[in-house]
Parts: C-alpha cells; sequence; structure tokens
C-alpha cells in the first residue's frame, strides 16, 4: 500500500499544541513508509473560518517545520465536488431527501434521546411523489440492524451497533456539504490511506465509515490518539499549556524541543527521551501510541529544550542571542561566552539576557537588589583590583582564561583575600547582576581595557 496520510485543521482559532502533535504523527508515519503526507483546511464553516486562522496554522507547521508535502487543499473550494457525491448516492437510493421542519426535527430528538434511539425520519421510507414543495436535507440510509468493527490500529477493534447511528445529513438545507461528507470525499479524492487523528473523531469514523461503502471507496485504516491531558490529568486548557503553538516559540522554545516532546506525548521508543528527526522517522509506527491519554509536562518541555539548547552549535547560540550585525569585537566576547551560557539557559529568552553585559558598549546598569554588594569595603577592593589588573593588561589581550585565572588567584594570595571578599563585587561591577557567569570567564569576554573602564565606573560613581 502506498501511504498517504493528512492533517486537517480548522482555521476556527490558532495551531493549539494538540493539533501540532497529530499533524507530527502524521507526518512522521509518512516519512516512515515513504508515503506522503498532505495537509487540507477544513474551512466549510464560514461564520468561523478566518484568514487570521488560516495564517496562524501555516505559520505553526512551518515553525514546526511540518508544511504538507503539496500545495494544502481547502475544504470549502470543493463543496461541488461534495454535492456531487451526494446525489449519486440519491440516484442510488442509498441517500433520501428528508422534508422534516426544525419543529419537527427538534421533537424527534427530543424522543429520541429519551429513548436512547438514533434519528430515523419518516421521509426514509416514502415514495418521491411524496415530497412537498419545500426545503429538504439529504441523509444518508444507515443499515438497521447487525453492527460495524473498526480495527483501528491504535484502540484496537471497536464495535458499534447500527441502531446507535442516525440517518446522517450529507447536505444541508441550503445544499452545502456537511463536514461528515467532506472529509469522506475529500480523503478518498486525496488518497488518503491513514485516517491519524484524535480519538474525539471515533465516532464519527462509524458514519463515515457508510458513506465510503455506499460509494464502493476502498476504506482507509484509521488511528485514533487518545488526546492530551493537563498535568492533574484533566482536559488540557490553557493553564495547563494549551496555548497557540507560537506562543512556544514566543516563551523561548526552540521547535526541535517542541517537536521531540510532543513525540513523546503518547508514543514511546524504549527509555529514549531525546529523538533526533531522523531516529523519529526510522522508529515511528503506530503500535507505539498508547491508549491512554498523555499529560502534558511544561517541566519536561523546559528540560528537553534546554538540552537543544546546550547541544546547540556556537554560531546557532549567537544568532538565537541577537540578529543584529556584530563587530569583530562583539564577535569575539560572543564566541568565548556561547559554551557557558548555553549549558544553564533553559529558554531561547535565557540567552539574551545571560549575555548583555557583553553585548553592551557602555557600564552596566547595577541592578536594585546587587546594590547593596557594592559597599565602601567591596569598593576599597574592587579599586585594588582594577590598578593591579591594569599593570598586567598587555598579557591578558589574548583573553586566555588560564592564564587570567592563575594571576587572580596569585593576587589574592598576595592581598589575603578569598574568591568570596572580591567575587560578587565584581561580577556586580562588571555585568550589573549578582547572577552571572564565571568571573575568570567575564574577565576574558570584556577584555582588560572595559574590564578596568567598568570597575572604575562603579568607583567613581
Amino acid at each position: 500500500m502506498s501511504v498517504v496520510t493528512r492533517f486537517a485543521p480548522s482555521p476556527t482559532g490558532f495551531l493549539h499544541i494538540g493539533g501540532a502533535r497529530t499533524a507530527l504523527f502524521n507526518f512522521l508515519f509518512a516519512r516512515h513508509h515513504g508515503g506522503k503526507y498532505l495537509l487540507r483546511i477544513e474551512d466549510t464553516d464560514r461564520e468561523r473560518s478566518t484568514d487570521l486562522a488560516i495564517a496562524a496554522i501555516h505559520e505553526g507547521l512551518n515553525w514546526l517545520d511540518l508544511a504538507g508535502d503539496d500545495e494544502p487543499v481547502y475544504q470549502f473550494s470543493r463543496m461541488e465536488r461534495h454535492a456531487q457525491i451526494a446525489h449519486e448516492l440519491l440516484e442510488k437510493g442509498l441517500a433520501y431527501r428528508c422534508y422534516l421542519s426544525a419543529e419537527e426535527l427538534g421533537q424527534m430528538r427530543e424522543e429520541a434521546r429519551k429513548l436512547g434511539h438514533p434519528i430515523r425520519s419518516p421521509w426514509r421510507d416514502k415514495p418521491v411523489s411524496a415530497a412537498p414543495d419545500a426545503p429538504f436535507v439529504v441523509r444518508l440510509r444507515m443499515p438497521e440492524t447487525g453492527a460495524t468493527t473498526i480495527s483501528d490500529a491504535v484502540q484496537g477493534d471497536v464495535t458499534v451497533q447500527h441502531q446507535q447511528l442516525d440517518d446522517l445529513i450529507m447536505l444541508r438545507s441550503d445544499g452545502t456539504p456537511t463536514y461528515m461528507l467532506a472529509v469522506v470525499v475529500d480523503d478518498h479524492d486525496m488518497g488518503v490511506s491513514h485516517v491519524i487523528r484524535g480519538d474525539d473523531h471515533l465516532n464519527n469514523a462509524f458514519r463515515q465509515q457508510k458513506i465510503i461503502a455506499a460509494m464502493d471507496w476502498p476504506q482507509p485504516i484509521y488511528a485514533h490518539i487518545p488526546l492530551i491531558h493537563g498535568s492533574d490529568g484533566a482536559k488540557l486548557s490553557k493553564r495547563h499549556g494549551a496555548l497557540s503553538v507560537m506562543e512556544y516559540q514566543s516563551m523561548g522554545f526552540l521547535p526541535e524541543a517542541v517537536n521531540n516532546y510532543l513525540l513523546r506525548l503518547g508514543w514511546s521508543h524504549g527509555d529514549d527521551e531525546v529523538i533526533s528527526r531522523v531516529d523519529a522517522i526510522s522508529w515511528f509506527d503506530l503500535g507505539a501510541i498508547g491508549k491512554s491519554p498523555a499529560r502534558f509536562d511544561m517541566d519536561k518541555l523546559t528540560a528537553i529544550n534546554s538540552h537543544y539548547l546546550s547541544t546547540a552549535s556556537d554560531d546557532t547560540i549567537i544568532k538565537l542571542i541577537t540578529d543584529a550585525p556584530l563587530t569583530p569585537e562583539m564577535e569575539t566576547r560572543l564566541r568565548l561566552l556561547a559554551p557557558a551560557i548555553k549549558e544553564r539557559a533553559q529558554l531561547v529568552s535565557d540567552l539574551p539576557l545571560m549575555a548583555d553585559f557583553a553585548l553592551s558598549t557602555t557600564s552596566p546598569e547595577i541592578a536594585e537588589d546587587a546594590k547593596p554588594i557594592l559597599d565602601a569595603d567591596m569598593l576599597s577592593r574592587l579599586t585594588a583590583f582594577a590598578e593591579a589588573y591594569s599593570q598586567h593588561q598587555g598579557d591578558f589581550h589574548n583573553r586566555d582564561q588560564e592564564a587570567i585565572k592563575a594571576w587572580l588567584n596569585e593576587w589574592l594570595e598576595e592581598q589575603g583575600m578569598k574568591m568570596r571578599d572580591l567575587g560578587p563585587g565584581l561580577r556586580v561591577a562588571l555585568t550589573g547582576k549578582k547572577q552571572a557567569p564565571d568571573i575568570v570567564l567575564i574577565l576574558a569576554v570584556l577584555g582588560p581595557h572595559e574590564v578596568k573602564t567598568r570597575i572604575e565606573t562603579v568607583c567613581n560613581n
């Protein structure tokens, strides 16, 4: 079988984290089997579908590198094709025109709800000659006896009795197709072999399968994935992390980290936690998807993001710090700094904050919580340090951290001081913060002239 999968979001809102995982699973399954991964925008709800939401879906998928292999299909543009299928089924006697008024239908629904029965319109068995000159919907004739079993690739065999299925509406009274019809027609015409989607669509599969059978089309293989829950087991909401995919970019997450985390939400490969896309494509299959809802954990996502930052190249880290053109001096500073800060950063947004002292061309503004460190005794020690350090500036122009460390330890010993007597104040004077990289690294990054200038500025103000 030639594998073709599809991701089919409705553009009534942003691309959320659950939708992104569905797209990822469809992408990986298609890639694993050398098939195609397609994108379909289900924009038939014209009142709620917006251009802004469509753009947001494309933006999110592009960021995650999950755009479709072909140009996206827009479902609304295929309405005539959908209607054509409904009329074919009418001609075959497998569908019928239903003339129930809204009031009559409401009464039938109430009665059906009380009895636990599906809706069976009285127009199902009436002759065409009895039809009034009135609006109608087109319903599919569902079998009334027997059962259908779907061998779902995730859920296993699931059976529904036909008496539980109502005669679904395929065309509304205005002639527009319903979601249930459009999905089936589009999946067939796009050659979709595997329908991989959330398990909230499992009940739809039994109804949609009847349209497929009525048209004598090949049945796709279904794989209904359990939904994502919050860390407390409740339905995923904004407080758990059910946000727009692009909000994760704004929060400082890398797309490869988000993909890696989503992959592990409901799918596993032994104890592997960090999985490259190459390995994901090689390993992914439907049999490893669990049947229980996965739990979203922001701390785990952050930990994976931290890993990807720590293993990124220094060039990548520098680009994440700033996209502004760099002078040779700033380039030198960031190349010295990048290896250290990428080990400490959890989010992309941490990097500019950790590097801001190196990018500054002036003495830093001292944070309020750091000012008490610069008391009179500390300023005196800093003055002595600056004077001694300036006498050795020529030795440190190559920014050799081992040489700087050896000199600093020797000088502290001569002064009868420990690093704790000077380090906190030196860190504040040079970076403006209490928390910053190793002192020796800071001295190397800034260079001897800038170190002297910043200490003098602090001591003279």
